[in-house]
């Protein structure tokens, strides 16, 4: 159980303390309700480059990293399909440092065109590496416009390409910081050795005097249902061929998200999942091979994916992954192996409120969600799923024509010119 206390600020911030004096530190998390899926169709990619604009200093402070430095603290953050998230950790003591860091960079970014030069290069640069010129790099840029053909979640957070990025100005900078970066569409969560009296006197101190504005409120394109299967193929230099297959599923608040959880680690969640030990173990037609749920806040994706040994085709492992799909379909899951999966996703709930940090984070997401309290009740939302319900979500959501599928064909890469090779053995000599 996470305790917390909340109150609001007269400029619409949501604030949510936590307070646990086993530690000597303190997190301070800022979560802004905007992600990829804020984007315009044309200006992919610009929450991701605000993030690291965000970086780039506020109107009185050039430097965001000294100051925390120099108190002994250390920060990041990161931008996902529904939110930005930027976080630090600090020493206790040293808690006012935080407070005014963020709240100077929520008031007012140092908009510059150098700031802004040197940034696009990081974003620009990070697409190359990461996405372009990676082994299996541009899975996602292909995926997601292949299962979305009305929702802004069809391109990735990195953007749909990099001449969005290059292209950005600074008309666009600063308009999308009005727009999003406002107190009444934030969450700051303090979690750690601070009282709320404190957490409360310091919020007000540095954050209420931003003034605030009228609620961003969304009105994307809903995704139609899926009716008909659809399929790539793409080849590629990569060391072994892939397949992925993707399902659509309810959004993360949905009631009968956690049977569809629970469903994709039945599925292909660690080495005792049917996926891995018939197709991995008994089969031996996959390298590796899983499943996972994408936890997204609107309806999203169960996603399959592994990897083929050499030699194995794709139509091979692609029918013998539907043959395991359509057991789950035909027939309920036995209650052991149900309990299973429900320890297993218990733990990792545990575990992972074991990281103030983590702590500090969900609860952000559960207030996002309509209700911090959220966080709390996962547990007991998992332990009540059952094999009927798992039978339904698997009926509904692994249907045939509700799947979109990703054939990543190996390439062989071409053999070298003999003249290469003497043209290596010349410049040893």
């Amino acid at each position: 159980m996470i305790h917390f206390e909340e109150f609001t600020l007269a400029n619409g911030l949501r604030c949510i303390v936590h307070e646990d004096h086993t530690t000597p530190l303190a997190v301070l998390n800022v979560l802004y309700n905007v992600g990829s899926r804020d984007e315009e169709a044309s200006h992919t990619g610009f929450a991701h480059l605000f993030e690291h604009l965000m970086f780039s200093g506020s109107v009185n402070i050039p430097s965001y990293d000294e100051p925390l430095q120099r108190v002994g603290g250390e920060n990041n953050a990161f931008t996902s399909p529904d939110i930005t998230n930027y976080y630090l950790t600090l020493p206790a003591a040293n808690i006012e440092t935080a407070f005014w860091l963020e709240s100077d960079r929520m008031l007012n970014l140092a908009f510059s065109e150098n700031g802004l030069e040197v940034q696009r290069k990081v974003v620009v640069e990070e697409f190359k590496q990461n996405y372009l010129n990676q082994p299996y790099g541009d899975v996602w840029l292909k995926l997601r416009p292949l299962a979305y053909q009305q929702h802004p979640y069809q391109w990735a957070t990195i953007g749909k390409e990099v001449s969005h990025i290059e292209n950005a100005v600074m008309d666009d900078v600063r308009a999308f910081f009005k727009k999003h970066y406002a107190p009444q569409n934030a969450i700051l969560v303090v979690a750690g050795a601070v009282t709320v009296a404190e957490a409360r006197r310091l919020a007000e101190k540095w954050f209420e005097p931003i003034a605030g504005g009228p609620a961003y409120e969304r009105q994307l394109p809903q995704e139609p249902r899926q009716t008909e299967a659809r399929f790539l193929e793409v080849a590629a230099d990569v060391p072994l061929s892939a397949l992925y297959k993707v399902y659509h599923m309810p959004a993360r608040s949905a009631d009968d998200y956690y049977a569809v959880d629970l469903l994709s680690d039945l599925l292909g969640r660690g080495k005792s999942s049917r996926l891995y030990q018939q197709l991995v173990k008994e089969q031996a037609l996959f390298n590796s091979i899983s499943a996972s749920v994408m936890g997204s806040l609107e309806p999203g994706l169960l996603v399959v994916s592994g990897k083929l040994n050499a030699g194995v085709t794709l139509e091979a492992a692609d029918a013998a992954v539907e043959a395991v799909l359509a057991s789950l379909r035909d027939t309920e899951v036995p209650a052991e192996e149900l309990e299973k999966v429900k320890n297993q996703a218990e733990a990792s709930i545990v575990f992972g409120e074991i990281e103030l940090l983590n702590r500090a984070m969900n609860l952000a997401y559960s207030k996002l969600m309509g209700d911090a309290n959220l966080v709390n009740e996962e547990s007991a939302r998992l332990q009540a799923v059952t094999p009927t319900a798992v039978l339904a979500a698997a009926r509904e959501v692994l249907r045939p024509d509700n799947c979109s599928t990703l054939y990543y064909r190996a390439q062989p890469r071409e053999a070298a010119p003999a003249l290469a090779d003497e043209a290596v053995a010349d410049s040893a000599q």
